[in-house]
């Protein structure tokens, strides 16, 4: 079966709720209703950095979802993008569709004049920074978190 990448479109609501709910629960989270529609409301509006992407089967399941936005880094002068979320239903793992939704990312860099694109990934996804070694390079950072 194949996959289609494309942004996520006005009506795609409902479709795009089930996978971002799977992607929290896999990452320790839970999302409520008042979060899932604060994060839609940042996909839908122009004004907001926030960029969306899915991945579509033929039978029009989306199978997968990237969220990205522009960042300035003040060192190089330069923007980069963050990718916040990437997720690909289990059944699609290993088809190459993250590699397909992290092209689209790089569409998008190429629209701000990125320089990169950067993303965590959860220390114990064993697989995830495999493949993820096998196409970036594990920056020498450590991030920090500092709750308010």
């Amino acid at each position: 079966m194949s996959v289609t990448i494309r942004d996520v479109a006005e009506n795609d609501f409902f479709a795009w709720l089930p996978l971002f709910d799977a992607y929290s629960s896999s990452r320790g989270r839970r999302l409520d209703d008042t979060k899932a529609l604060i994060v839609w409301s940042w996909i839908q509006d122009p004004g907001n950095a926030l960029r969306a992407a899915v991945a579509v089967d033929d039978g029009g399941t989306m199978v997968g979802l990237v969220h990205a936005h522009p960042e300035p880094r003040t060192l190089d002068a330069s923007v980069i993008i963050v990718v916040d979320d990437l997720f690909v239903v289990e059944a699609h793992r290993g088809d190459g569709v993250a590699g397909r939704l992290l092209d689209r990312v790089r569409a998008i860099a190429g629209e701000f004049h990125a320089t990169r694109i950067t993303w965590t990934s959860d220390a114990t996804d064993a697989e995830g920074l495999r493949r993820s070694d096998e196409i970036a390079r594990r920056s020498p950072a450590v991030v920090f978190e500092m709750a308010l």
